[in-house]
């Protein structure tokens, strides 16, 4: 049962909107390379859409109307937008949720030393990559360093053109006979993704005189100190801006695309929406996806089901009995991306039940690995809601699963806001090269994934 490919839909002024859908989308994501930094993108983007902060609603004992638009910023990493509806909030509110952080390398708390005349950043790399992946190119530093005086430092060094970059280096082919012959799991290791961040000693500077360079670049620039590591957090990203893709421009290349185009997708279709919908929608960001959705701001956290209850609190009689109906009564997209189908590899995939690139925004059912182990395995009565909700309003679709039975797997945020006991299935955008340092999506998928997430907002639940 083939869908069929976008592409081939589009009039001139549909296609004209997926330009501009991924020109706005291009400049997001190379102004979002971290989650920190794609947290503070859309809160600007919410702001100037009318947005306030939850916080200062219920600061000032403000009640929440219809139509009325709050935000939540949860330490800079997760966010969530909400756009209240017509129906109590205990009848269910719309989601969309996506997550921001991509697989990277994060500097050491104590990183820095010097080995025959280079300074080094010790690394540990976050989330699943192929290691050999990140050598031999060009690396950019994000991030924030958090001084003991309370004042915040952020960094972004590598993409302004007069930057320089840093990066790892790799052994030269003429003396790679043993590294060839490894693994490709062991041709770099995990403590071989030291960075070199200066080779020129310090004049008079006796010990550590490349490391003591580094140190003044930091304090002068900076004025930071080595200490001042030990609060931060630093990672290195590829260096470089999202491209067109393809001779005939119509995909795009860049770095976090997962998850950030489903991220944008969600973000677009939410401020597309001006009058207050019949149910609350909601525009979700998590962080810390890629190793398991720990932590405060991972999906794990509490802090969306804290928010529903200040909202409730906002709205009408706080009580526990109304947060858990309007928990159980929810419906959500968890918006993460699938895996393109590719001719090169064809063999780790079922192509009649695989993402194709082009055909549209994806419905996988279910995730997990090896017997559907830790998936959501959505139910189809919530598909065939949805199916009619996308046929409805014209969006291509697709559905898929992540390869072949038994070759691999992966998860999303999906089961953990089923236990809440809401409706929810896995919908995203098709990505090649997934956790590469440069990945690859179409611009039509982009698209169609906004027009999904949009109908879903507005007509799920009616």
């Amino acid at each position: 049962m083939e869908r069929p490919n976008a592409w081939k839909t589009y009039d001139e002024a549909a296609l004209a909107a997926v330009e501009n859908t991924s020109r706005n989308y291009k400049a997001f994501l190379d102004a979002g390379k971290t989650e920190r930094e794609c947290a503070l993108t859309a809160i600007d983007m919410a702001k100037a859409a009318g947005y306030i902060d939850l916080k200062d609603a219920i600061k000032a004992g403000k009640p929440l109307n219809p139509g009325d638009k709050v935000y939540v910023n949860c330490m800079d990493k997760a966010v969530m937008l909400f756009l209240l509806g017509q129906h109590p909030l205990d009848e269910g509110i719309n989601i969309v949720g996506a997550h921001t952080d991509s697989p990277r390398i994060d500097l050491k708390q104590n990183p820095f030393y010097e080995d025959t005349d280079f300074a080094y950043a010790d690394t540990h790399y976050y989330g699943g990559i192929k290691k050999y992946q990140w050598v031999a190119r060009a690396l950019a530093l994000h991030g924030v360093v958090c001084k003991k005086d309370g004042t915040k430092v952020n960094i972004v060094i590598g993409e302004d053109p007069d930057d320089p970059v840093v990066g790892v280096s790799d052994l030269l082919i003429h003396l790679a006979a043993e590294q060839m012959g490894k693994k490709a799991s062991e041709v770099i290791t995990g403590e071989g993704l030291d960075i070199i961040l200066c080779g020129q000693p310090l004049k008079d500077e006796e010990k550590e005189p490349v490391k003591a360079t580094l140190l003044k670049i930091l304090k002068e620039k900076y004025d930071i100190e080595e200490e001042d590591l030990l609060s931060a957090e630093i990672e290195a990203v590829p260096a470089g801006k999202a491209r067109d893709f393809g001779l005939d421009r119509s995909m795009i290349m860049g770095y976090g695309h997962d998850d950030r185009v489903c991220a944008y997708a969600a973000l677009e279709a939410i401020l597309s929406i001006t009058e207050a919908p019949a149910y609350t929608c909601c525009c979700l960001f998590a962080d810390k996806e890629e190793i398991g959705s720990v932590g405060a701001t991972g999906m794990q956290a509490h802090y969306f089901e804290n928010a529903m209850a200040e909202m409730i609190a906002l709205t009408g009689n706080y009580s526990d009995l109304r947060l858990r109906r309007a928990l159980a009564s929810s419906r959500m997209l968890s918006c993460d991306v699938s895996a393109g189908y590719d001719p090169l590899y064809a063999a780790a995939f079922e192509k009649k039940n695989a993402a194709m690139l082009g055909r549209g925004v994806c419905y996988n059912k279910f995730t997990g690995s090896r017997g559907k182990s830790g998936s959501n395995d959505a139910n189809p009565e919530y598909l065939a809601r949805l199916r009619k909700i996308m046929d409805d309003n014209n969006v291509c679709w697709q559905t898929a699963e992540l390869g072949k039975v038994d070759v691999g797997g992966g998860g999303t945020i999906a089961y953990i806001c089923a236990l809440y006991g809401m409706e929810v299935v896995d919908s995203g955008v098709a990505v090649l090269s997934m956790h590469a340092p440069e990945e690859i999506i179409s611009k039509a998928d982009l698209y169609e994934a906004v027009k999904a997430y949009r109908a879903f907002m507005v007509e799920a639940g009616k």
